[in-house]
């Protein structure tokens, strides 16, 4: 069972998200044999630095080690099955019988059956709260529901004082019962559950249209939001470190090893120059576009791990610099604020363009992405199509993100198919999902 114990446990931090690797889990079994299952809070201690890394990963190990490990069927000794069949009087094959631990009383005993009935009835499978009453039902019948129901019913048909009051104890004794599995299923959850079903709200919540969210899934897209950004950090950060070894630098090599009679202990490599990440964006938040350009702002000014230089300009009518102000002020009320001074205009993209060109045109240089949010449409006003050719001309790498479908491209006062073809890439968003992609795509350019 002391084994089952720290399998079950390792599975409930990977089901909430934490990564645990095979040698990890080595190394916490091998810590384990050490230590023992008696001192909870030195077990605490142990296992929360072999197998949490990061801040979050901790938190979600204390939250879990509280959770688990008050159960009462997992004694502080963790005992063998054959220490449990001693106390429980059963073998080790079966959970026991739920009249028997009725009439027995012994709470150790009904705690350790509770536990082996979770187990055969798959308890560590639960993934929604609505799973909560079946895994109850199935735990029921594992304790053998079935023959105190019978004895229940054979105390009805005596039609006696005494039959009817054992009747009533052994409906009394098999809600307590229930009681009891349920609350077990629900502990169950919270151990294994409570993360999948917090994956599977992110996976959906990921594919959500951002024009179709309501005020209670903000908060739920800023975690997300902050996840993603989290991810795609670690894997361009990675990226970034990782040297070209492919080919050997054999002057570099021959001067190094000069003290060494030419022998080459210290092998040098080529390097090919990768420019830093930087990222101009140039949003439209006028209309249903400023929903868009909220969580594409919000994952960008996260991401300030491997993009440190980034440049941020809003507009409708005119064009202005917003980057101080989503750095110094809360992210939220900065958009708010953004959004409700710049984003009430007729929206013009020629006069944006020429306010790029006349105020901030510096900012466009060869190791620039820019990035344009915004639909495209300039309520026929002069697209200014000379001034967005010459900044292309300048940047590394030109992106236009709408979220307007392709079919309404060129549609009444749309300019896209006049700009696409400056545009390394024009794209229809309107997932967090999209926006992850195309700055996935952006940042692997600088690799």
């Amino acid at each position: 069972m002391a084994e089952q114990v720290l399998t079950d446990f390792i599975r409930a931090l990977r089901s909430a998200d934490v990564r645990v690797s095979t040698g990890e889990a080595i190394d916490a079994a091998e810590a384990v044999k050490l230590i023992g299952y008696a001192d909870r809070r030195r077990l605490s201690d142990t296992l929360r630095i072999v197998l949490a890394k990061s801040p979050a990963e901790k938190l979600a190990h204390d939250r879990l080690f509280d959770i688990y490990f008050s159960r009462q069927a997992v004694p502080q000794s963790a005992p063998t099955e054959e220490q449990d069949a001693e106390e429980t009087g059963d073998s080790p094959d079966g959970p026991g019988d739920m009249l028997d631990l009725l009439q027995s009383g012994d709470e150790t005993a009904i705690a350790v059956a509770m536990e082996r009935a979770g187990q055969e009835a798959g308890l560590q499978d639960i993934r929604f709260s609505t799973q909560v009453s079946y895994f109850a039902q199935q735990m029921m019948k594992s304790l053998g529901v079935e023959r105190l129901e019978r004895e229940m019913m054979d105390a009805f048909r005596e039609r006696t004082e005494d039959g009817q009051a054992r009747a009533e104890a052994l409906i009394e004794g098999r809600k307590d019962m229930f009681g009891r599995a349920r609350e077990h299923a629900k502990q169950a959850f919270e151990t294994y559950g409570a993360g999948a079903t917090l994956a599977f709200r992110e996976d959906v919540l990921a594919e959500t249209a951002l024009t179709a969210l309501d005020v209670r899934d903000l908060a739920r897209m800023q975690a997300l939001v902050q996840k993603i950004a989290k991810r795609l950090a670690v894997k361009h950060s990675r990226r970034r470190r990782k040297k070209n070894r492919g080919q050997l630098d054999v002057r570099k090599t021959l001067r190094a090893n000069a003290g060494f009679d030419g022998v080459p202990f210290d092998l040098a490599w080529k390097q090919t120059k990768r420019d830093r990440a930087k990222i101009v964006a140039v949003c439209d938040v006028s209309g249903s576009v400023a929903r868009v350009v909220r969580f594409f702002l919000m994952l960008l000014y996260s991401l300030n791990e491997v993009v440190p230089d980034i440049e941020s300009f809003a507009f409708s009518g005119r064009l202005e610099n917003v980057g101080d102000t989503l750095e110094r002020e809360d992210f939220a009320q900065a958009m708010d604020k953004i959004v409700n001074s710049i984003g009430m205009s007729s929206t013009d993209y020629g006069q944006s363009l020429s306010d790029m060109r006349m105020n901030h045109w510096d900012v466009l240089d060869r190791r620039t992405t820019l990035i344009i949010l915004g639909d495209g449409r300039s309520n026929y006003g002069d697209p200014r199509l000379d001034l967005f050719r010459e900044a292309a001309a300048r940047v590394k790498r030109v992106i236009w993100l709408t979220p307007e479908g392709e079919s309404l491209w060129g549609n009444g006062d749309s300019e896209l198919p006049r700009y696409r073809p400056h545009c390394h890439t024009m794209k229809h968003v309107t997932t967090v999902k999209d926006l992850e992609r195309i700055l996935d795509e952006a940042l692997s350019r600088y690799q």
